[in-house]
């Protein structure tokens, strides 16, 4: 004989586990939002500790930080390239999508198996924990208490809203409870977000003490641009590039935390003279003043990661002399706060060229996303071998001793700016009215200056275009070019001509290893007026 019985579908909850048969849809999608909510209060406490704490760091900002130095370069260059200079908040945006993405699957799976779901949490907060530890200044017991409170509060909420999730869509007052239940764990997840990151900029300022620096009279100064150096022509880049329009490219994630009370730079290795010193001292030191124009080797032919400013610092060379550096030194190697590595050749701080230590960008000091305290600014050498932010540390050794940070993932170790010209405007795909118009845009090769700019349209003759007064030779130069513009679609390119007289290749090569090159062109329609 065979039985047969009809089962009610029903939960059976323990201590670790919550077990259904079958959930209604409607719980299965409130069960998913509130592994969101949970996902984001977890992320959101990560911030808030890092808020809270000046030693720790943002565990979503130590992940990005190990997403950065893991993966290929291929994939950095494609950051760079879609984001430009948003590509840390891009990396910052996906990060918090994929933990949301994540906590909406744990959310779903948890009431058949909630242990799975502390499972989950733990991991989360196990790999932020794991990422923060990887940074110089935070101490595992940091680190792990960091990661395990952000899981366990994850855990609490997703427990709490798994137990307000109606069993039925249709029961209103269950489902207005679930709902101000995923409101109110949101709410603090936005509160908890926002006060860590308003806490991580406020202590940022207040333990570096910059608001207090006083910059020093300098040595050697230059003159502010005047109408020679500068065209007025809309569209065109500035002449100098104000601090909080110049380009960004670094690997530091979050804008390291530096106290300048504790703050010292440390000239050391093949030396006879290692020493130390402190903000102040360094700031008693003779500064001179100078314009030079700092390009990312990541640029693209056209591209806008590149910038000229008035610097203000400690000419390298002296402190070098103080040093005293030794026969066989031929790499110097600048090391920031973060142990991000630079190494350039040894020759190329007695060259001649620019090369400070510097304090001070357009007449204030360093801004923190530029390097404050100090940086090093060397002319004509692109920033991934030279620019250090945040400098803590010069060290004289060999060439084949020591790889700083980028070479190991294929960029070539020596790296002088190339030739460059851009056409700021027209821009691509620009539509203009037929009749006199001004092409115009900037020129570049730090430490060898520009001396000629040409113009040609369809591939026609090459004008020579009238340049702005030099700077100086490490700063770029605007130019710009009278054209009677006919109705049509048209193809503008440049190319500029270095002091020594080399002119910029057209031939086409991208970014890696060294430089992008080629001549910048642009495509635009040019209309009649209307009748």
């Amino acid at each position: 004989m065979v039985h047969s019985s009809k089962r009610t579908e029903m939960a059976v909850a323990t201590e670790s586990d919550v077990t259904i048969e079958a959930p209604p849809p409607g719980r299965v999608r409130g069960d998913g939002l509130a592994g969101v909510a949970a996902a984001a209060l977890s992320l959101a406490a990560g911030e808030a500790i890092a808020g809270a704490s000046p030693t720790v760091p943002s565990l979503v900002e130590s992940v990005g930080g190990w997403v950065i130095d893991s993966v290929p370069p291929w994939v950095k260059d494609f950051a760079i390239r879609t984001f430009g200079i948003y590509d840390k908040l891009a990396l910052v945006v996906g990060i918090v999508v994929v933990a949301l993405l994540l906590g909406y699957i744990v959310g779903r799976l948890a009431r058949r198996r909630f242990s799975a779901a502390v499972t989950a949490f733990v991991v989360f907060g196990g790999v932020g924990a794991a990422a923060a530890a990887r940074e110089p200044r935070v101490s595992i017991g940091q680190a792990l208490l960091a990661g395990a409170v952000a899981a366990l509060l994850g855990i609490i909420a997703l427990r709490w809203l798994l137990r307000r999730n109606p069993p039925s869509p249709v029961e209103a007052s269950s489902r207005r409870a679930f709902l101000i239940g995923l409101g109110a764990v949101g709410g603090l997840a936005i509160a908890a977000a926002g006060g860590g990151r308003w806490l991580i900029s406020r202590a940022r300022r207040a333990i570096s003490g910059r608001e207090e620096v006083v910059l020093p009279l300098a040595l050697e100064t230059v003159p502010d641009p005047v109408a020679a150096n500068s065209f007025e022509v809309e569209g065109l880049t500035p002449i100098v590039v104000p601090n909080d329009q110049f380009y960004r490219i670094d690997t530091a994630l979050s804008v390291p935390r530096v106290d300048l009370s504790t703050w010292t730079l440390s000239i050391k290795g093949m030396v006879d003279r290692p020493f130390q010193i402190s903000y102040a001292d360094l700031m008693d030191m003779d500064m001179v003043e100078r314009y030079v124009t700092l390009s990312c080797v990541s640029n693209n032919v056209g591209g806008d990661l590149v910038g000229n400013a008035k610097w203000l610092g400690v000419p390298l060379p002296g402190l070098l002399d103080r040093a005293g550096v030794q026969t066989g030194a031929e790499q110097l190697v600048g090391r920031s706060v973060d142990d991000f590595t630079v190494g350039f050749p040894v020759a190329a701080a007695f060259d001649g060229r620019e090369a400070l230590v510097a304090v001070a960008m357009n007449g204030e000091p360093l801004p923190f996303e530029h390097g404050f305290p100090a940086r090093l600014v060397v002319a004509g050498l692109y920033g991934y071998v030279s620019a250090t932010k945040w400098l803590k540390e010069i060290e004289l050794t060999t060439w084949d001793a020591f790889d700083a940070y980028w070479i190991p993932r294929g960029w070539a170790k020596e790296a002088p700016i190339k030739t460059q010209s851009r056409i700021d405007t027209p821009g691509p795909r620009a539509q203009i009215i037929s009749g006199l118009r001004t092409i115009a845009g900037v020129a570049w090769a730090p430490n060898r200056g520009i001396s000629k700019v040409e113009v040609s349209v369809d591939n026609g003759s090459w004008r020579e275009a009238e340049l702005s007064e030099p700077l100086g030779q490490d700063a770029w130069r605007q130019w710009r070019l009278d054209w009677v513009a006919i109705s049509g679609r048209h193809e503008i390119a440049v190319r500029a001509t270095d002091g020594p007289g080399e002119t910029q290749t057209r031939a086409e090569t991208p970014p890696a290893p060294d430089g992008a090159t080629g001549w910048h062109t642009v495509t635009i329609m040019v209309a009649d007026p209307a009748a």
